[in-house]
């Protein structure tokens, strides 16, 4: 059964973002990933990993100002610099974090942007972090979001996300899929796991319609976790869901699926 990760930045909301790390490890979690550390010294995000006995697995690089509805901003040629800048940052944190993936948001497409500047630069961009990454040993990563719930946005497509690392060339960039994000786009969930799993790091997941937890939707998980299992898979599930109600009564979907209770709270 593979390795489910409690994504902070959107279970437990009623609780304040340094206390969910105690939610998470209370309700069987071994592991976390979240968007963003940015608004925390990374000293106090260490600090509430080691006391409660938690991995971080994965959060993202800087999103340019993510209230104003920036979504990053690797596919705007206006903002190489600034790029550039986040991508230290990033860095500054993975290392304090101990986190050795991180993930690229491509952003929204400036709109009168042709698509092809917008993938030149998005390329040469990844390219320039995957670089600087490389030499601590750290993996990008980059994922395709529907363009329902985040229109504008550049990447949308596994096909095209894999085009994209084919061209970047840069050894240490993979694929970060995102099952709810890839229902909603095109379906074939088994066929792109069973082809591209080589290139998979990471996997997200929540239910389609309403991108709520496990068993609340159309998307047949338990296939979907045999699959990972044939396939070898051994990274990490993020729950990057939002809970339809409870967080910690949601999560009986560990139960009512199978999921054995050494993977909840011991792999």
């Amino acid at each position: 059964m593979p390795k489910f990760a409690a994504n902070l930045s959107t279970l437990f909301p009623e609780l304040s973002f340094l206390d969910r790390f105690g939610a998470a490890r209370e309700a069987g979690f071994d592991a976390v990933e979240f968007l963003f550390p940015y608004a925390f010294e990374a000293e106090q995000i260490t600090q509430r990993l080691q006391r409660h006995g938690l991995e971080l697995v994965l959060h993202n690089l800087p999103p340019g100002d993510w209230n104003a509805g920036e979504r990053g901003m690797a596919c705007d040629p206006r903002r190489v610099g600034e790029f550039q800048d986040s991508v230290g940052l990033a860095l500054e944190y993975a290392q304090e974090l101990g986190v050795k993936r991180l993930h690229c948001m491509a952003g929204i497409v400036p709109p009168t942007l042709p698509h092809e500047r917008a993938h030149a630069v998005y390329v040469r961009n990844l390219r320039f972090a995957a670089a600087a990454l490389a030499p601590h040993g750290i993996e990008l990563l980059i994922e395709p979001i529907n363009n329902r719930d985040m229109p504008g946005y550049f990447l949308n497509h596994s096909r095209q996300a894999l085009d994209i690392i084919a061209e970047a060339g840069a050894p240490n960039l993979f694929l970060q899929y995102d099952i709810y994000h890839m229902q909603r786009m095109e379906g074939e969930l088994a066929d792109t796991l069973r082809a591209n799993h080589a290139l998979i790091r990471h996997i997200q997941l929540a239910d389609v319609p309403g991108r709520h937890e496990p068993g609340t939707g159309e998307i047949n998980f338990p296939f979907l976790f045999r699959l990972l299992d044939e396939l070898g898979y051994a990274g990490w599930i993020g729950c990057e869901y939002f809970p339809r109600g409870d967080t910690v009564e949601g999560l009986r979907w560990r139960d009512e699926l199978g999921v054995p209770a050494a993977v909840k709270a011991d792999s």
